[in-house]
């Protein structure tokens, strides 16, 4: 559907309307009395999400390319079927696919919009393309529902198509804004052991304490099902990210300035990402569904937890 159709089949007086960015991106624009937000079909990526009378939740990179089939940088892009780096390394004209699979690349179809309350619940899905078949991806078929007011829920539910299992790894690789990282702790990892990328790979003990940050972080927290809160100092603010069906959980801060990450905006961002990948990726017998799900609620104040910061 061009912008037209999309506005006239699905668009809600004064709460959801349909647009086109400079770059040539279409995109779902909410204003709903609880919350506003930002939905590119690219991707299916929620851009923006900020509750009313609240700062912003998700954090966007000012250099983010909003280019078509280029990632892009912050808010909550989907990796599907695969997370990070491709571990085939000729899935793809002798080489690996892209970072985080096709399914951020790919344009998504509008497939449900209505308010419920104050709530706007969207769904957008994806199936089989030419760039999917390329990579040996051919009979599936992904939903992302949003429920979008005072609090966010995203759920992920891919559906086999074929008549063979289907194996996949997935994620809602979600970028929070905070104040400043150096003023930020974590809570609800405590008792798990972690992949520290930043470490070749090692696999390291449980911290038995909040984690607060004073480096580069890219951890992989497998096997753990629990809820994390991220304790805003500054802000003076908690996030909590609850999830469903998801057993694994990444951390990550790059402590530096990226191609499409100013200098100093890694400040002000922190990615806490509900994920089933590596030992925790799904395989999805044919024709069933498995649906991951994400929870985000603010909450008030935040105390000074005491830990010691801890590097990565």
């Amino acid at each position: 559907m061009d912008i037209q159709e999309l506005n006239a089949h699905f668009g809600i007086a004064g709460v959801l309307a349909f647009h086109t960015a400079p770059g040539g991106l279409a995109y779902a624009e909410v204003t709903s009395p609880a919350a506003s937000a930002r939905v590119y079909l690219q991707g299916a990526h929620l851009a923006a999400w900020q509750p009313t009378g609240e700062k912003p939740v998700l954090y966007m990179s000012r250099k983010s390319d909003f280019i078509a089939g280029k990632p892009i940088r912050g808010g909550v892009p989907i990796a599907f079927p695969w997370f990070a780096v491709d571990s085939k390394q000729d899935r793809l004209d002798g080489k690996p696919g892209p970072p985080h699979g096709f399914a951020r690349l790919q344009d998504w179809t509008v497939a449900f919009a209505a308010m419920a309350g104050d709530d706007l619940h969207l769904t957008l899905t994806l199936g089989p393309s030419a760039t999917s078949r390329s990579m040996g991806f051919d009979h599936f078929h992904v939903a992302f529902e949003l429920t979008i007011g005072k609090s966010l829920t995203m759920q992920l539910t891919v559906a086999n198509e074929s008549d063979k299992p289907l194996v996949f790894e997935e994620a809602l690789h979600t970028y929070f804004h905070v104040g400043d990282i150096h003023e930020v702790s974590v809570t609800g990892l405590e008792p798990t052991s972690f992949i520290d990328k930043t470490d070749s790979f090692k696999v390291k003990p449980r911290l038995g304490a909040a984690l607060r940050f004073s480096g580069f972080t890219d951890r992989i927290y497998g096997n753990t099902k629990a809820a994390c809160v991220i304790h805003d100092e500054l802000l003076q603010r908690t996030i909590t990210i609850a999830k469903t069906n998801s057993d694994t959980t990444v951390v990550f801060n790059p402590w530096k300035e990226m191609v499409d990450l100013g200098p100093e905006e890694w400040h002000e961002m922190l990615c806490v990402e509900t994920v089933n990948a590596g030992v925790n990726a799904v395989t999805l017998a044919a024709g069933k569904t498995h649906s991951m799900a994400a929870h985000v609620t603010l909450g008030k104040g935040a105390e000074k937890l005491g830990a010691e910061k801890l590097g990565a």
